[in-house]
């Protein structure tokens, strides 16, 4: 029998999900809650026409038999939505961030753990080569003792984002109680791949400041951060989203006692620099392009691997991928830096 999902919230990444579970040969789509009317909605590829639908999450617990359910709403969903699938014995896929504070990562692990059940999280951005192959070579020591660790994420989030066709604000974009600031909406893969790589980080100074976006959302669009290594290693995160017209880069830069690698591109899925006692740069195969939301992008379009990883967890064959805990690391450093950051006068 097939594994059963179903997908709450059908925007670009739940349609996603959608398609990509309708297209493996062991999984299927049974249900799909979203609060838009169905015939607003643009159905996703490979999806029946007759799969159940509901704008209501408790109706679809009451009437669809499932084993998985796939939370992608807007972030401040993830978890009352999550809990509410965990609470009803389903398992859960959570979209990034797994939720918008600490306390409900320990909500969701504590439920999930009570009834047996697996929260999977989704930080695509492992799935990278360049990722994958700087995770193997620092946890390898190939790198020897790391001293510095530099990101920088640079991407362009304007009105286009924050604003529908119609001009009005957009219905979670920006919102307080939804959104979560741009660390969460827009950088956290980032942050995971920072906590993956290297362990949880450190938090010393932060600067942050709203410089564009006074008139769109409360958050800060970009910060200035320094925080230390767990092995003692010094590190720095700059983010922002006030770049012009569209994404500029996204950088991590590391500098080991044994040699210093730099991963690029708009997206870092790209091995720039390599210069390591004893390594030859590895040819590493090519990235998974962006996932696109109309007039703007996002991160690497890995999708495909979480739900691969979700179906083989649920046949016994491999261990969960992107655990709770790891999930959990990631809000708690966006909620320290949040949390230490300063504003200049």
């Amino acid at each position: 029998m097939a594994i059963r999902f179903v997908v709450v919230g059908l925007g670009h990444i739940g349609r996603r999900h959608a398609a990509l579970i309708a297209a493996h040969p062991e999984a299927e789509v049974v249900g799909i809650c979203d609060r838009l009317p169905r015939q607003a909605l643009d159905w996703p590829e490979g999806v029946p026409e007759d799969v159940y639908y509901t704008r209501e999450l408790t109706e679809l617990l009451r009437q669809v038999r499932f084993d998985v359910a796939c939370i992608c709403t807007p972030n401040g969903f993830h978890a009352p939505q999550a809990l509410e699938c965990l609470y009803a014995g389903h398992h859960v896929v959570i979209e990034k961030p797994m939720a918008l504070t600490v306390a409900e990562c320990d909500a969701l692990m504590a439920a999930a753990d009570r009834r047996g059940l697996h929260v999977f999280g989704v930080m695509q951005n492992r799935y990278s080569p360049a990722s994958a192959w700087l995770k193997e070579v620092v946890d390898a020591g190939t790198l020897g003792a790391v001293l510095q660790v530099h990101l920088d994420c640079f991407w362009n989030r304007d009105l286009r984002y924050y604003r529908t066709a119609d001009g009005e604000p957009h219905p979670w974009h920006g919102d307080a109680a939804l959104d979560g600031g741009v660390l969460f909406t827009q950088f956290a893969h980032f942050v995971d791949l920072l906590c993956w790589t290297f362990g949880r980080i450190e938090v010393d100074r932060v600067v942050l400041a709203n410089q564009t976006h006074g008139n769109v959302h409360p958050f800060p669009d970009s910060g200035m951060v320094h925080f230390r290594l767990p092995g003692g290693g010094l590190g720095s995160l700059n983010f922002s989203t006030v770049i012009w017209d569209r994404n500029f880069e996204s950088t991590l830069t590391v500098i080991g006692s044994r040699g210093t690698v730099k991963l690029g591109g708009q997206y870092m899925n790209d091995l720039r620099y390599c210069h390591v006692a004893g390594v030859t740069a590895p040819a590493l195969p090519p990235s998974a392009p962006p996932n696109h939301y109309g007039p703007y992008e996002g991160s690497a379009a890995n999708h495909h691997f979480v739900i691969d990883n979700v179906v083989e967890v649920l046949r016994g064959r491999a261990e969960v991928a992107t655990p709770a805990g790891e999930g959990r690391m990631v809000v708690d450093v966006i909620q320290a830096i949040y949390r230490a950051g300063s504003y200049p006068d």
